[in-house]
Parts: C-alpha cells; sequence; structure tokens
C-alpha cells in the first residue's frame, strides 16, 4: 500500500472549530453509477495495471498497521516520496509504535521533524498519537469518519487508513489523483477550487470498486506519479489513454488547470546569532505561525538597534558585531529574505528566561531546527565560527 503524494502549492488549514466534511463511504448519493463512457471499467483497467506496473516496494507497502500507514500519509501529504523516506525510517527508528510516539515529549518529535518542513503536521501527529491512546484505548478507530475527527487527519487521509488497513471502500483524492480524474474526464477549473473539487469528490465517490479498494486508490497515486504526470504524460503507456478526453482533445497541458497566480509577498527577518563559547543562543517558537515549536534564533523587531535590544532581551554584554549574508528562504505563501547578524557576547548573570538555550554546536544534529535556522549554523560551524562568506547558499 505504497503512497505517493504530490506537494501542493500550500498546507492544508482547518479553523479549529470548524468541522471536517463526511468522508466518502463508497459510491455516490442512492449508488447510482456514472453513465460517462470513460467510467465503464475505469476502476477494473486502474486495478489490473497496477498489478503489472505500479510500485510495490515501498517501505509503508506490505503492512496494514495503522500507525505505519498514518506515519505515512501525514509525512507524504507536503513532501515528494524522496525526501520522506529517511525521515520515515528515522522516526520509527525512534518511535516504533503509536504508544511511543505518544509518550514522547513534543521537542523529541519536532527535532526528528526538523527539515522536513509544514510543522503543523508534526504537532498534530503528537497530538493525534495521545488522542488515540486517550479516548480509543491506543487502537485507531476503523470507522472513517470517526478517524476524520483526529487531530491533523482530514478527509483524504482518513479514507486512505480506512482503505489500506480495514478494508474500507472509500476514495482519495491527492494531487495525482485529481490529475488523472481531471484528464480522464475533461474536468476543467482548479482542482483546489471548492467547486470543482466537490464535483471530483463526487464523481471519485461514483467510481469506487466494491471490492480491492486499497489496490484501487493505489493505482490511481501511481498512475499519476509514473505515467499521468504534471509535465509529459506517457500517455502512449497509460491503460485509460483511449478514453481519455484530454489526450483526445490534446489538452494534457491545460489539465488540470493550475492555480490563480498570486503575487508573492516578500517579509524580512533579522536573525541574532549570539555566540558564547562555541555555542549559540536559540529560543522556542511559538507554536502558532512558521517554525511553531522549533528552536530558532530569535528575531530583531523590525526598526530596534541589534546591540541594544539584545543586550536587554538576554542580559548579556555585547562583544563584536558583524552581518552575515543575507539569503531568501521560501515558503508556500510568501518568502522571507533573511539577514543573519553574527553577536559574540559575554551572557550575564542572570537566570535564563524560559524558552531560551544555549545549544553548543556540536549538538547541532540532534536539535529541531528550521531548514534555514541549521544552514546559517552549520556554515558557520564548518568555517570555525568566522564570519560567514559571501558566497550563495
Amino acid at each position: 500500500m505504497g503512497r505517493h503524494k504530490e506537494a501542493p502549492s500550500k498546507p492544508r488549514s482547518r479553523a479549529s472549530g470548524e468541522p471536517k466534511p463526511p468522508p466518502s463511504q463508497g459510491r455516490g448519493p442512492g449508488g447510482k453509477a456514472v453513465l460517462l463512457p470513460q467510467a465503464r471499467g475505469f476502476a477494473a483497467r486502474l486495478i489490473r495495471w497496477h498489478k503489472r506496473h505500479g510500485r510495490h516496494d515501498m517501505p509503508w507497502q506490505n503492512t496494514r498497521d495503522p500507525y505505519r500507514v498514518w506515519l505515512s500519509e501525514i509525512m507524504l501529504q507536503q513532501t515528494q516520496v524522496a525526501t520522506v523516506v529517511p525521515y520515515y525510517h528515522r522516526f520509527l527508528s525512534s518511535f516504533p509504535t503509536l504508544a511511543a510516539l505518544a509518550s514522547a515529549p513534543v521537542e523529541e518529535v519536532m527535532a526528528l521533524w526538523s527539515g522536513l518542513g509544514y510543522y503543523a503536521r508534526a504537532r498534530n501527529l503528537h497530538a493525534c498519537a495521545r488522542t488515540v491512546m486517550a479516548d480509543h484505548g491506543g487502537e485507531f478507530p476503523r470507522d472513517p469518519f470517526v478517524i476524520a475527527s483526529l487531530p491533523g487527519i482530514g478527509r483524504s487521509t482518513a479514507n486512505s487508513i480506512a482503505t489500506f488497513c480495514f478494508g474500507a471502500q472509500a476514495p482519495i483524492m491527492d494531487g495525482n489523483v485529481k490529475r488523472v480524474l481531471c484528464r480522464a474526464f475533461g474536468i476543467d477549473g482548479f482542482p483546489g477550487g471548492g467547486a470543482v473539487e466537490k464535483r471530483l469528490w463526487a464523481l471519485a465517490e461514483e467510481l469506487m470498486p466494491k471490492r480491492d479498494g486499497d489496490i484501487y486508490n493505489q493505482a490511481q497515486m501511481d498512475l499519476g506519479a509514473m505515467v499521468c504526470t504534471r509535465s509529459k504524460p506517457r500517455c502512449d503507456t497509460c491503460p485509460l489513454a483511449d478514453t481519455c478526453i484530454a489526450k483526445a482533445g490534446g489538452r494534457t497541458a491545460e489539465l488540470p488547470a493550475r492555480k490563480p497566480r498570486k503575487v508573492v509577498p516578500q517579509r524580512d527577518a533579522t536573525l541574532l546569532v549570539l555566540l558564547h563559547d562555541n555555542r549559540v543562543l536559540l529560543e522556542t517558537r511559538p507554536a502558532a505561525g512558521i517554525w511553531g515549536g522549533l528552536l530558532s534564533l530569535p528575531e530583531l523587531p523590525a526598526g530596534s538597534d541589534a546591540a541594544e535590544w539584545a543586550t536587554r532581551r538576554f542580559a548579556c554584554r555585547i562583544l563584536a558585531v558583524s552581518p552575515a549574508p543575507t539569503f531568501d528562504h521560501a515558503f508556500s505563501h510568501f518568502r522571507l529574505r533573511i539577514s543573519p547578524l553574527l553577536i559574540k557576547v559575554e551572557p550575564g548573570l542572570a537566570a535564563m528566561e524560559p524558552g531560551l538555550t544555549w545549544l553548543a554546536f556540536d549538538k547541532l544534529e540532534s536539535a529541531g531546527l528550521p531548514a534555514p535556522v541549521r544552514r546559517i549554523l552549520e556554515s558557520l560551524y564548518a568555517s570555525g565560527n568566522k564570519p560567514l562568506d559571501s558566497r550563495k547558499r
């Protein structure tokens, strides 16, 4: 049951009070069948294709353990398979069971997630494990509707877990599946838009076979990842080629429609690299916002003098201040221009405030750091704590 999720342009979010839509239970309203010619034999073709050509060797395949399937689903939501695989192995090495994950401090979970991005997934993963332990006796619920009520789990992920682990016949809807359906059935419009996505879910419910749901769902994802790719699709090897509307109309480059472009805003941040005796001062980021819950470099408030603010905020004596090269880091919805300032200090005798810690440079590998912060510190460590050179990083 290996899965491949295409990284969407922005992570899904849900307000705490917003109800989740109910997961699909299989066929559409009244069990009506789709009358479009493209629907006839759709599932059977994909299942036959997958048995011969699909992927069968992913680390999370050949198991019905809901913990392992759920972990892979969450990791793959925003990230490519090649990136996920080593994180998946490391995570299971540290937390081999759901109970182990639930009992671990959230800081350890965040540290293992460091570099994987979209850190709310890690916080929700930990919260979900604790909820399953507390409210479900440590056993993952089998009903997709109940699964969808757990922290960090939406409709498609719930259906996927129920299908791959408990034999449910419930459709899924990741980026690969959307692309296959939009092309095969000639569906116009951005698939992430509300009306189009609703139409896709209705179609997916109608197409869901009465058996082999796990193979069928996997086949859709594999077809999107291996054949019906975003660019240069391999239509000559596609099992749907003779009925695909996009292929017949020469519209594979148009479908699915791309997300309407928006101007990506840019923000600026000055990060302070406070150094003392081969250690750097880090603070825990607030749970809300970027890099939530991770250790990061203190951010200088806009318009503040770095030496004056650091002296007052951290009760330290400033020995030297030097700028480091500025660089950009891209998020899904904005770009962050980061300007590091290297500040050598002599710490004061006052007690450290909660959330602050001096981290030795040889402990960087095990710390939960955002990727750009890790890049700054590793470059600094490699240079022997000398000012960073001006090469583009």
